[in-house]
């Protein structure tokens, strides 16, 4: 089975945790355009949504979803989106998409985080996949300068800028081990946004597409 047939298969599996009349929460990425597709589909009519990108919001809107301030929404009971990485205890790197920021904070923001990949995403140990980290354009040299001294190895995401109007440094070759204690050093440096690591708050369920179906964590 195709990657594209996976993310259709595991972003339909999603829909059995939308309920009708709710805020959603909805992230970004090809596996999220899938749900979005899906969603729209599926005849389930939600009471709007909180976008994690203005990428996502553009797609929702064309779908017919109000999106919705975070501000004036208060909590939200639900947060899908995918992953760059997930490790077995259901923590992430995320941030491929440059995104990381506004879905952290949805998802800090949400009780449940539905977590929805292929099985190509599953490791063992995060850290194959670079780590973003957003960055205060004016401390790009300083934090990348701290992030060698992590043990990382930063490039400038070229020609970007995220929706919040900063830059992103992927990083390689960081120490993962122990992820909850590096997100929180990483995101400690002045001119740190965030970093893509979702291990203080990992997902409450991962839905995994494989070749012999869904298979659920959590």
């Amino acid at each position: 089975m195709s990657q594209a047939r996976l993310k259709i298969e595991v972003a339909r599996a999603a829909l059995e945790f939308v309920e009708p009349g709710m805020v959603l929460g909805v992230g970004t990425g090809s596996t999220v355009d899938a749900f979005i597709e899906e969603l729209a589909g599926s005849g389930i009519r939600l009471g709007g949504a909180v976008s994690s990108s203005d990428a996502t919001t553009r797609q929702l809107r064309e779908i017919g979803v109000e999106v919705m301030d975070l501000n004036h929404t208060g909590d939200l009971d639900l947060y899908i989106d995918g992953a760059d990485e997930v490790d077995e205890h259901s923590r992430l790197i995320k941030g491929g998409g440059g995104a990381l920021t506004r879905e952290k904070i949805i998802a800090a923001a949400s009780r449940r985080f539905v977590c929805i990949v292929d099985e190509s995403k599953c490791v063992k140990t995060l850290g194959e996949f670079p780590l973003a980290v957003e960055v205060v354009p004016m401390a790009r040299a300083f934090v990348a300068r701290k992030l060698v001294g992590l043990g990382g190895r930063p490039e400038l995401r070229d020609g970007f800028s995220t929706d919040n109007g900063h830059l992103i440094l992927d990083v390689r070759k960081i120490d993962l081990l122990d992820p909850v204690r590096m997100e929180s050093e990483i995101n400690q440096i002045p001119g740190v946004v965030t970093c893509g690591l979702f291990a203080r708050r990992p997902a409450d369920v991962v839905l995994v597409a494989g070749e012999s179906g869904i298979r659920r964590r959590g």
